[in-house]
């Protein structure tokens, strides 16, 4: 597999350097870590091979300015773009990353086909639109249904982390998933989760869980006012489990086309295609399904602003 990571900044060096270590174990046998800025992407590619030399792994790792070396690629990222300041929202993103992803992807299909794209930057459904529109337009409805966006992929970690915490559990022993946007209006849903395979209503009091539910909607600005930008261990760690995800059974929530908006569901990613998990999405209950409508329409409204954007671009 080659994979391609458009950004070598915190988040795309960090997703190189985690999928590096688990190059045997995913099948890849080349990345390529694309960046603007030079010199960037070749020192952070030389300090990576260096890395895994380390390990013995053979895995080849290239840095560069120039989009044909990602030429055949399998799997690009995209993680160019803005990232959020204190006090910014992943909606104050929007009109700068709308043209930065459109600009890329359109770089992307210049030198592969249908490879698989992974988007990152934020709004993060906004700009899986804007992506998927952009292959659509040059490639086609199989190639555009490639295209998705890391979202309830990292929240779900995220939850999953402050329950462990919470109740003093391994995290191994949390099942938990959060779906909707990748945003404020996410939809984490707690009437699913369990610890030790039972019911998180059987362990915890509704107060508590309300009180992580708040915590992980506000997940990434909490790191962000902690760091004083955009977290970057954890966001790697996910993407990296949808690149693992791949041509598996293996289950993850993220960004696609479901009812005419991009937002995010449980999904199984195999032969090319995107197979959204209805069961799983007809389990919630009344309220969570209300919630997960609510935040259908503020994507809609938010892809709407995407649109307007990009026509006076």
């Amino acid at each position: 597999m080659k994979l391609s990571i458009i950004g070598a900044g915190n988040v795309g060096a960090t997703t190189a350097f985690i999928a590096a270590l688990k190059s045997s174990e995913l099948g890849i046998d080349e990345i390529v870590l694309v960046d603007i800025v030079e010199k960037i992407p070749q020192g952070k590619a030389l300090d990576l091979n260096q890395c895994v030399t380390v390990f013995n792994l053979d895995v080849k790792i290239v840095g560069s300015n120039s989009y044909a070396d990602t030429e055949n690629s399998d799997v690009v990222v995209i993680t160019a773009g803005l990232p959020r300041k204190p006090g910014m929202s992943r909606d104050d993103l929007i009109d700068k990353n709308a043209g930065i992803v459109k600009g890329v992807v359109e770089n992307i299909m210049k030198f592969s086909d249908h490879p698989w794209i992974i988007i990152v930057t934020n709004p993060l459904d906004a700009m899986v639109y804007v992506a998927s529109s952009c292959v659509l337009e040059k490639r086609g409805k199989d190639a555009a249904d490639k295209v998705i966006g890391m979202a309830g992929t990292l929240d779900s970690a995220r939850m999953r982390f402050f329950l462990a915490e919470e109740l003093g559990e391994g995290k191994e022993a949390i099942e938990a998933l959060t779906i909707g946007s990748h945003g404020d209006e996410m939809v984490p849903l707690m009437s699913s989760a369990t610890a030790n395979q039972k019911s998180l209503s059987k362990v915890m009091n509704d107060k508590k869980m309300k009180e992580i539910v708040d915590r992980t909607k506000k997940g990434g600005a909490e790191i962000v006012d902690l760091l004083g930008t955009s977290a970057y261990y954890a966001p790697a760690a996910a993407i990296v489990e949808i690149i693992e995800a791949i041509d598996t059974e293996k289950i993850v929530p993220v960004s696609v086309n479901y009812r005419g908006v991009f937002i995010g569901v449980p999904v199984k990613l195999s032969d090319g295609t995107v197979e959204i998990q209805q069961n799983m999405l007809d389990s919630m209950n009344s309220e969570e399904k209300k919630m997960f409508d609510d935040c259908i329409e503020k994507v809609k409204s938010l892809i709407d602003k995407t649109e307007e954007i990009l026509k006076n671009k």
